[in-house]
Order: structure tokens, then sequence, then C-alpha cells
């Protein structure tokens, strides 16, 4: 009878941890805020604003009990942390465990590894649209400045796991890039990054996370202000080390973790005034007033979440934009004296995948060049961001056509007797703004020869 006591008692304490996560739920609810970038499931509703009833009801429901099930944050935490420590694996493939408590992000792999390198018609076309993009600029009177942020593992590569590696690597996207950008003269559009941070003795990105700390954006908004002719000394500080930040890589890791890392503090004042209040530094665009000179429009990612304060405080007037495509048609509305793209490495072919909104600049067609009109097909698309323009996407290899030549940019011809030239795009197409009313036409390039 003991024994049989013993067995149930044994069974009904499994049974209560187990019922431990569903039953939290009725008094602990919460949903919709995970570790990381995870975005977690929100309780669904049984019927629609309009009364009808959910047919997913049933799938979401299991979707929202299994993001939100009773202590989840921290089981997960406990699991990644014996794995981390036992095994020295990560339970999550975006994250990569270093040593001496590194962490990398496992989307910058490729361009650590060599692998899936841009191929050289994708590095000529990422280089011709921003030519594309610096012509405009200046053409409204801003001076344009481009500038790729590092990978951490491109700078800080020591406490990478051991990966075997392709023997024969050629040059990183980024650094072909600049040299491509070098050829056509456009070393003044340019900001070598790479170059900046290996020059510092002191490391300036953060071990948990994958972006710098707020002494490395200083230096890069020092570096920025003065390829565009200014100068701040932002990098001189002061500086005081806090244990204030908790890393984005670390959070994916160990949501429910109150692990924080030092970040050096800049100490000095900064003049800086919300035209719009923002929730966060991640706001999709933010516009200020500073204490310097001058009008800028800057594009940016999570890279300057920890740079916008600097610049902000460099000028009179400023705007950072996260929108992709890049806007260019705000070049004229902020009347910008300074337009700036700062782009993390790993995400460079996003300049092959998006069409800047701004006009398609006019050009004669080459005598070189062969003009396709049949078998091309342009889909159209009114703008809402550049009134009176429409987007044109078109293929540039025509039904039974030949590719252009990897160097060789891509012209439109249009009902209006003219030709212009269009942004060049992945996958063998281009894209550009036309305005209403002027039809495509047919496409004009270079043509590889023909097999045999």
């Amino acid at each position: 009878m003991k024994k049989n006591l013993l067995y149930a008692a044994f069974t009904a304490l499994i049974l209560l941890l187990c019922l431990i996560p569903s039953l939290g739920m009725l008094l602990a609810p919460r949903g919709g805020e995970a570790g990381g970038n995870q975005a977690l499931s929100r309780a669904p509703a049984l019927r629609d604003a309009e009364g009808r009833w959910n047919p997913k009801y049933l799938s979401q429901i299991q979707d929202y009990a299994g993001d939100n099930f009773y202590l989840r944050q921290e089981m997960i935490t406990a699991w990644s942390a014996l794995n981390a420590q036992g095994l020295h694996s990560s339970i999550t493939e975006d994250v990569v465990l270093g040593s001496d408590g590194w962490l990398y992000f496992a989307d910058t792999l490729p361009d650590y590894a060599g692998l899936d390198p841009m191929s050289e018609r994708e590095i000529f076309s990422a280089a011709r649209n921003l030519s594309l993009m610096a012509e405009y600029c200046e053409g409204q009177g801003a001076k344009f400045l481009f500038t790729v942020a590092p990978n951490k593992n491109s700078l800080y590569w020591s406490n990478m796991p051991d990966l075997t590696l392709p023997a024969a690597r050629q040059p990183h996207n980024a650094k072909r890039l600049a040299e491509e950008l070098s050829l056509w003269g456009l070393e003044g559009n340019y900001l070598d990054f790479f170059s900046l941070f290996r020059e510092q003795e002191e490391t300036l990105y953060f071990k948990t996370d994958s972006h710098w700390n707020s002494k490395g954006a200083a230096c890069a908004a020092d570096a920025i202000n003065q390829a565009l002719g200014r100068s701040s000394y932002y990098s001189e500080g002061p500086f005081t080390p806090e244990a204030v930040h908790k890393g984005d890589l670390y959070d994916m890791l160990y949501p429910a973790g109150s692990g924080l890392e030092e970040d050096p503090v800049y100490g000095g004042q900064l003049t800086i005034e919300y035209d719009v209040p923002i929730r966060s530094a991640e706001n999709l665009t933010i516009m200020t007033h500073g204490g310097g000179e001058g009008s800028l429009l800057m594009f940016r990612d999570s890279f300057g979440n920890n740079l916008y304060p600097y610049l902000a405080d460099s000028f009179d007037t400023a705007l950072f934009s996260r929108s992709m495509p890049y806007r260019l048609d705000l070049v004229s509305q902020r009347e910008a004296d300074y337009v700036v793209a700062e782009l993390v490495e790993r995400n460079l072919r996003y300049l092959i995948q998006n069409v800047p909104v701004m006009p398609a600049p006019r050009r004669e067609v080459p005598g070189d060049f062969t003009v396709y009109g049949s078998g091309v097909n342009f889909s159209m698309e009114p703008s809402e961001d550049l009134p009176g323009y429409a987007l044109a996407t078109v293929s540039t290899a025509p039904a039974g056509r030949v590719f252009p030549e990897s160097n060789s940019p891509v012209l439109v011809t249009a009902s209006d007797g003219n030709a212009y030239e269009a942004f060049l795009l992945e996958g063998d197409s281009a894209g550009l703004y036309l305005p209403e009313g002027v039809r495509p036409l047919g496409v004009a390039y270079r043509s590889l020869k023909a097999p045999g």
C-alpha cells in the first residue's frame, strides 16, 4: 500500500509540473514580446471586427499557447545556458557561440566564410546604382556619401569558432564593391569603415551584440563628418564604462537573462530636439534639430541606433530613415545639404533588390548598345511616394535575347522619345521611375556575344 501511495504521489507531481505552463497562462497571461527579434503570437479572437467567425481560431490558439505558455522564456533561457555551458552549442540558428563569451550573428557567416559571393554583374550593379544615387543627390545640391558598417567577425574574428573555409576565397563583397567604386572615381562618395576600425587599438563592438558600442558609434560619426568636409570630436569623449547594455544576441539566447555588458557611455553634452517624439531608436523615421549647421538626410539600419544622436547634434536639421527602398525624393523636400546611406555588410544585396525613389535620369543611347523592342514585358505601378511618376520593372533578358554584359548599364526607351537609365536589380531585371503618361517601349544595353 505504501509503495502504491508513493507511485501515486510521484505521478501526481509529474502531472502537476506538466500542468504548470498551461495553468500559469491563466494566472499570468502575456504575449507579443520575446527575446531578440522574435515576435510572439497574440491571443486570437473568435470573431473579427465585423462579427464574423474566425475560421483560423483553432490553429491560432495553438500558436498562441506554444508561444506564451507560463515560464516559457525562463525555460528557454535555462535550456540555452545548459547547452552553451555543457555542449558549447547554440539552441538558436541565429547565434554563433564564440570563445571567451563572444557571440556572433549567424547571418554574417556567408561573408565570413566567403560563401555565396556576389557575382561580377551584381557588384557592378550595386556600384552603378550608387553612382545614380550620387548623381541625383548632387544634382539637387547635396553631397552624397555611402558607407558599410562591418560585420563584427570581419573586424574581430579571433573569437570565432574554427570553421572549414574554402581554400581560395575571393575578397569579400564590401571590398570588391569599394574597389569598383574606386575604378569609377567615386572614392569621395565612399567611406571605408573597415580601415577606420582596424586602426583602433581598442575593441569598439560589443561581445554579446552584433553592433558597435557607443564609442564605436562616436568614431563612425567623426569619420562621417570628416568625409563630408566637416569636423567633430565625439570619439575623444569623455566616456564612462557602465554595465547598461543588454546585447541583441544575448537576448536571443537568454530571453529571461539579466546579464548586462559594459558600454562606454558618452559623457559629453548632445544638443538634440525631436521634431516628433519617438518611441525608441528603432523608429522608422527620426527628425531632429541640433546644435550644428546644415541639413542631413541619412538612410540607416540598426547600426544607426547608437550613431544617430552624434550626427543629430552635428547638424541644424536631420532626418534619419530606415525606409527601404531609399526615399531620395526627400532630398528636395528636406532641402538636404548632405545625404548619407549606411548599410551593414551582410545586407549589401539590398542595393540590387530595391529601386530608390527618384526620377530616372535621361540618357542618350550609345552606338554600341543594342535596342530590344519586341518580347519586352514591363510591369507598371503608380508611385505613392513620387507623385506624377510610376515604377516600371522589366527583365533585362527579353524572350529569345541575350543578357547584358557584366559592365553594361540598362536603358529604357520610352514613348516620349527619350531613353532613361534604370537601376539594376538581381535576377537580371531592372527598375526605374518614369513620368506618368510615358510608356516604356524597350530596353537597350551592350549584349553578351552569342555562344559560338
